[in-house]
């Protein structure tokens, strides 16, 4: 037993490593090594010595495959042809962009307003009254939370290259938000932006109004 809960924290410690990393299925890959090592039984001359070696050639390998998946990706989506029209929005590079690409196509007819797009990635709170209680809002069950993530990110990477979004972010602080309530703020503001860029396919231009949430 004892044996068992330290190897689950190794596991623990491991997956925490590789996702610091970037590793994508870290917990997979962090199981996988677990498993591997707890079949192990036979202790033999220098295996210390080994096992940081194989450690060290699998962090670098590791890192190489990573980098070239997200070469790939990149040049793949630069071949969509919504790609300029995702990556003019200050904050999204390549990579995000893939991610926001895979999961709306960029078809924004499929979602037909700003606020259904702001629903699917979890930003349309909706109510959940029960009884006399009315008038709560929570976010929805079932929303795509890759997606949501992914525009956090870039939300958070827009606060230090976009003059425009630290200024909203500012004012939503000034008027009493918390720096997460801010955050998201910010996040659905961008779901607006990027929605009406992509109905009238058009790059990103600061001066233009945001299409109000719905």
């Amino acid at each position: 037993m004892r044996a068992h809960r330290q190897r689950a924290r190794t596991v623990g410690r491991l997956e925490k490593w590789l996702r610091g990393r970037g590793a994508r299925w870290s917990a997979a890959l962090a199981r996988t090594a677990g498993d591997a090592a707890g079949r192990q039984r036979t202790a033999v001359p220098g295996e210390q010595a080994a096992a940081r070696l194989v450690q060290a050639l699998a962090v670098e390998l590791l890192d190489r495959k990573i980098v070239e998946l997200d070469e790939e990706i990149a040049k793949a989506f630069r071949t969509h042809p919504h790609a300029e029209i995702v990556t003019s929005v200050p904050g999204i590079g390549p990579l995000l962009g893939a991610e926001f690409l895979a999961a709306t196509n960029g078809d924004m007819g499929l979602f037909g307003s700003a606020g259904r797009l702001a629903g699917f990635v979890g930003l349309a709170p909706q109510p959940r009254d029960s009884g006399r209680a009315s008038g709560n809002l929570r976010r929805p069950r079932r929303y795509q939370r890759g997606l949501l993530r992914t525009m956090y990110l870039s939300a958070m990477a827009s606060l230090k290259s976009c003059p425009a979004s630290r200024a909203y972010y500012q004012r939503k602080r000034s008027e009493g938000k918390g720096h997460k309530q801010a955050l998201l703020a910010l996040v659905r503001r961008r779901v607006n932006v990027l929605w009406a860029m992509l109905r009238d396919r058009e790059c990103y231009d600061p001066s233009l109004p945001v299409v109000e949430a719905a």
